[in-house]
């Protein structure tokens, strides 16, 4: 593997007490092209702008997959990778979906480190930070015909970060649009699913929502996921998310959420979810609490779900599942909680010189 390092990083010129998601990047990325039916040496370089022809034919037919994992620092200094293992399988399970090569486990992983060990003064200490990690792979041949590419770029690309949302998250319960339906591309990571929920995002926005929970194609009886996030009920002393399938993107965070909540003696229940299901609970008084989980949100509460003119209030709980979950998460991505799972990788230790 090429590195060529930064000769002066620009990290004394970020605010880090104001970041804004996802819109400020680390010094390095990585760069790894596949063409004539093999991947070639993986670079890593300085971040900056790509030469691209017009004709790449992600530009056109939208043939890209990508990933979000985190960097978290412990409070001794270590830098630790949450879950890169299973990241690493869904860009790849992503890719075959969408035709694209998939990527070499070695390319992936010590790319993805060498990145870290560079850049871990990006990753800062403290529960808000981490440092959000973007692999993706896009189609960079040349061709204005509907085919599959002839070469493909994979990239790693790091943003500091602190929390995505504020506060609680007020919700609205998708009628018209859809996101994802039976055989499509709703299960893998493809940046096309992201575009085409933009319009009813935005709409849900200018009526003061914070994001849409999507339901089922068919009927839109079922709630399947939100646009950032797989969603969680509480209902009685149970937790419930809706079972994975064809149109719901698996999380890793909601998988690390399942384990959690099970070694805590919480029963949790991975079934469908009708929306007449939740207006009852919420109307009997058994609707205790609503939270989603993703790897750029982590746990977040939701403060109210809307169907058309019903505006469910979630009460506050002083037993809130949410809360403790979202503690024991990031407790053990920071290293401060045990981790019996195997889920957390030391890629750079406090004793390693900076």
């Amino acid at each position: 593997m090429k590195i060529t390092q930064k000769g002066q990083s620009n990290i004394q010129e970020i605010d880090f007490n104001n970041l804004k998601f996802g819109a400020t990047f680390s010094d390095h990325m990585l760069i790894c092209k596949h063409k004539d039916g093999k991947w070639g040496e993986p670079e890593i370089i300085p971040y900056d702008s790509l030469s691209i022809m017009p004709g790449a034919q992600v530009f056109h037919y939208g043939q890209s997959v990508f990933e979000g994992m985190k960097a978290f620092k412990t409070d001794q200094g270590s830098v630790l990778l949450f879950r890169e293992e299973d990241n690493f399988n869904r860009l790849n399970k992503s890719a075959k979906r969408l035709c694209i090569p998939e990527v070499p486990k070695d390319i992936f992983m010590e790319g993805l480190h060498e990145i870290l060990k560079l850049d871990s003064d990006w990753v800062k200490e403290g529960n808000n930070f981490s440092l959000y990690i973007r692999p993706f792979i896009f189609a960079s041949g040349q061709c204005i015909k509907a085919t599959i590419s002839n070469e493909y770029t994979f990239m790693i690309i790091c943003s500091p970060t602190t929390t995505y949302y504020d506060g609680e998250m007020n919700v609205k319960i998708e009628q018209e649009y859809t996101r994802a339906v039976k055989g499509g591309t709703g299960a893998v990571k493809a940046a096309g699913n992201y575009a085409s929920s933009f319009y009813p995002t935005q709409l849900a926005r200018e009526e003061g929502f914070s994001q849409i929970i999507w339901t089922d194609a068919e009927n839109h009886e079922y709630l399947e996921e939100a646009g950032t996030m797989n969603i969680w009920l509480r209902i009685g002393e149970k937790l419930i998310t809706p079972n994975l399938g064809e149109t719901i993107l698996g999380g890793i965070t909601r998988d690390s959420v399942v384990q959690l909540a099970k070694d805590m003696g919480i029963e949790v229940q991975e079934r469908a979810i009708s929306v007449q299901e939740l207006e009852e609970a919420n109307q009997n008084g058994t609707l205790k609490e609503a939270f989603g989980t993703g790897t750029a949100v982590s746990v977040i509460f939701i403060g109210s779900i809307t169907l058309d003119s019903n505006n469910m209030q979630l009460p506050k709980q002083e037993d809130s599942y949410a809360k403790k979950l979202k503690k024991a998460l990031i407790d053990l991505q920071h290293g401060r909680l045990e981790d019996k799972y195997g889920w957390t990788t030391e890629v750079v230790s406090s004793l390693m010189p900076h």
